[in-house]
């Protein structure tokens, strides 16, 4: 279809994503609205939108010059970054086993970074930086939902509007008159507008049960979690794409997956040890704190 067009792709994905909210919220009414101050829609949720914007935009930048199967690996640095940023920027302290853990993730990292085939320094920024928005997103977010009491779709119907605002100025500015072009001279309409907004309605599905899984756990839980399904993306794109993997490659993807095993182990351990209740990022540092609790539930203000 050759639809070269980063930030036009993520509008639509949040175009879709704010569409599917409204029906659910508005018309279906599965969820009750949670209202949101004005003042607190621009001071709380639109720095969160921001941030996802560049997280998104960042991805779909880094899969031009780089395979899904790199872009996903690089991506599994995000829980390293994600404590780092907890314990300096918001005073959160974890026991030294997560730092522990967090070793074979990064170790992982660097030597599929060292041995990629399809290297390109570019790609490789762009997925960088994008761990460091992601962190940043998902903290914000689980600051949002806990502190605030947010539940995931109503957080998707107040973000989405702000992200499609956010993009389509960019969008329209930089990428309109190539996709002018492309309509122009592209494949059939109809089969291409079929898989564009496809995938912004698996955008609206993705972004639901980000914030839900956010929600019902912790930041850095999510984003370990998440690692998990770097070897299908692994798979998926060799058996897609067909883009080289090296031996060696496999080898940092496999040291990647026992760190995210090894914290999971430590998590469940340090849960036993230690009954509490998750923390926000603005606990302050006072004393030793162990991983939190998941599956604690939160009441919707209404």
């Amino acid at each position: 279809m050759d639809f070269k067009f980063p930030l036009t792709v993520s509008c639509i994905h949040f175009i879709c994503s704010a569409i599917g909210a409204y029906l659910v919220i508005k018309v279906l009414k599965l969820k009750p609205l949670i209202v949101v101050d004005p003042e607190d829609r621009w001071r709380r949720i639109f720095p969160m939108s921001f941030v996802f914007c560049i997280n998104i935009v960042l991805g779909n930048v880094s899969l031009r010059y780089i395979p899904v199967s790199f872009m996903q690996t690089i991506k599994s640095f995000t829980p390293a970054t994600t404590v780092i940023l907890q314990w300096l920027v918001w005073s959160k302290h974890f026991d030294m086993r997560i730092w522990a853990s967090l070793i074979p993730i990064v170790g992982g990292i660097l030597l599929t970074s060292i041995t990629e085939l399809s290297f390109n320094m570019f790609g490789f920024c762009a997925a960088l930086f994008g761990c460091l928005a992601t962190s940043t997103k998902t903290i914000l977010a689980e600051s949002l939902l806990h502190g605030y009491k947010f539940d995931s779709i109503n957080t998707v119907y107040y973000m989405a509007p702000f992200a499609t605002m956010i993009l389509a100025v960019p969008a329209l500015l930089l990428e309109g008159p190539g996709v002018v072009a492309w309509l122009q001279t592209g494949p059939p309409l109809l089969s291409s507008f079929c898989i564009i907004f496809g995938s912004g309605l698996l955008a609206f599905c993705l972004n639901f049960s980000i914030f839900y899984v956010i929600h019902s756990t912790t930041a850095v839980t999510f984003n370990v979690a998440g690692n998990l399904k770097v070897a299908v993306a692994v798979t998926c794109s060799w058996l897609i794409f067909r883009n080289p993997i090296s031996m060696m490659n496999a080898v940092g993807c496999a040291i990647t997956l026992i760190g995210c095993t090894f914290y999971g182990y430590v998590r469940h351990m340090l849960s036993q040890q230690t009954p509490g209740t998750p923390r926000t990022p603005r606990t302050p540092r006072k004393s030793m704190e162990f991983v939190p609790l998941v599956n604690e539930k939160l009441e919707d203000k209404v």
